[in-house]
């Protein structure tokens, strides 16, 4: 399943957690979730019209005193003590963590430290955690965006009158596209921003799609603009999903990075790829090109994931003599992989366990692994790979050892 956030007219927590909310996630169920995190809240939802458009308006009802000025290292302790998922807690702290280095670079203080004024409410916390265990309630593998509108004018906050957008929005914002509105005060919230840079895996148009539902989350203020104050998230069924749907196929967005060399000692060539795969590059490659004046140089190509792309084009234009790099987002369809120990007549081995399309188990065994064994039994590498594929043949996969 794969969802796409309209954002026609900003967004912020409750609007994101209330358009999730429309899409039919029981907020009994929410309220249970969240209390490993925190308590002393109760959902409500009201059902609004705005421009005629039926969407959910949510509202956290804090009970008692909240002491809303938390600081980063309060609310860390409170996801990692919690029982949340591994992925909501993952995402939760990384949705904080972009919060809490946009304030610490504000404002000059430690991330340990600063304090989430308004964001560090019940509220707030309620939306941000609510967000992602709602994603993972609805079953929802990948998400894309629309380019960001901002508002205009000024907003007062606990620091006083400040533009809009908010330094904090702007700042989490990086590196993600915006655009202008005639919306005259804030509609992208710090909050907002970051959900949506952690959640969203590119912005644009909407993507390739079978749409199975629409849901609008509203907010509250009186924007100004000639558009209702609305978010709509549209979940369905991506086109590659469903032409593989049961079978092993697994797909994925990825960035590819390229640049041309043709003035980089060799001895370089063999440290780089060694150094972009220990820091995440899921593939490297180096094809031999003709450049200007006729000169032979290599073009680098590297495939990685969007959290590694800035660790990956640093490490290119620091290492070599590049003086830019090309990249690009794209889909890739791989097959379902994962490590497993198998019994050999070399004694007991790791491999690579491969679903096919058809769902068929094939073993590959592991270059490092078979080198290791051709060293030490002094034969060749050929021969190993050729004895471990034939004793693997016929395996039950119900019956290895995982790693």
């Amino acid at each position: 399943m794969i969802a796409y956030f309209d954002a026609f007219s900003g967004i912020s927590g409750d609007m994101t957690l209330g358009a999730l909310i429309d899409l039919g996630v029981p907020c009994d169920w929410l309220e249970k979730e969240l209390s490993s995190v925190l308590n002393g809240f109760q959902l409500k939802t009201n059902i609004v019209y705005k421009h005629h458009l039926k969407a959910t308006d949510l509202v956290v009802i804090v009970e008692g005193e909240d002491k809303s000025s938390r600081n980063y290292k309060d609310i860390k302790a409170l996801i990692e003590k919690s029982t949340l998922s591994e992925k909501v807690k993952e995402n939760s702290l990384l949705t904080f963590e972009k919060i809490a280095k946009a304030e610490s670079h504000i404002h000059g203080k430690d991330i340990e430290t600063v304090h989430f004024h308004e964001i560090g409410g019940i509220d707030s916390i309620v939306d941000i955690i609510g967000s992602f265990l709602s994603v993972e309630y609805l079953g929802i593998k990948k998400i894309y965006a629309s380019s960001i509108p901002l508002g205009s004018g000024f907003v007062t906050c606990s620091h006083g009158k400040i533009p809009v957008p908010v330094p904090a929005t702007i700042a989490i914002l990086k590196d993600i596209p915006v655009k202008p509105s005639d919306a005259k005060t804030e509609i992208v919230t710090p909050t907002g921003a970051a959900i949506i840079s952690t959640l969203a895996s590119c912005f644009g148009e909407m993507p390739e799609m079978m749409i199975k539902q629409v849901g609008y989350g509203s907010g509250k203020r009186d924007t100004g603009s000639s558009l209702p104050n609305l978010l709509r998230v549209v979940l369905g069924e991506g086109t590659i999903d469903k032409q593989i749907k049961g079978s092993a196929i697994q797909n994925e967005s990825i960035h590819v990075v390229k640049t041309n060399v043709d003035d980089m000692s060799p001895e370089v060539s063999g440290f780089l790829m060694e150094t972009l795969f220990e820091n995440n590059a899921l593939d490297v490659c180096y094809i031999p090109v003709h450049m200007k004046k006729n000169r032979p140089g290599i073009q680098i190509e590297v495939i990685c994931r969007k959290e590694h792309l800035d660790d990956i084009i640093q490490i290119i234009l620091t290492q070599t003599t590049s003086i830019g790099v090309r990249y690009h987002l794209c889909e890739r369809s791989f097959l379902l992989r994962e490590t497993a120990v198998v019994e050999t007549s070399f004694g007991k081995l790791q491999v690579k366990k491969i679903t096919d399309p058809d769902n068929r188990i094939r073993f590959v065994p592991e270059y490092t692994v078979a080198k290791k064994v051709a060293k030490q039994k002094k034969i060749p590498l050929k021969d190993v790979y050729q004895q471990i594929l034939s004793e693997t043949h016929s395996l039950d996969p119900n019956l290895l050892d995982r790693d």
